[in-house]
């Protein structure tokens, strides 16, 4: 009975970790997104550089 507890808590804590991790990668590709359809946008307004 104890076994399963410890086991129950180390799954949740490892499951909670993922999530952090994973909403961190979340961000940096969102913010990589963004940043590109900024210059895109920025080519229709200005045109293309020389």
């Amino acid at each position: 009975m104890l076994l399963s507890l410890v086991y129950q808590l180390v799954r949740s804590l490892l499951g909670l970790l993922k999530m952090l991790v994973r909403s961190d990668v979340s961000k940096d590709v969102e913010l990589l997104v963004l940043r590109h359809e900024n210059q895109m946008l920025r080519r229709q307004l200005c045109g293309r550089p020389r």
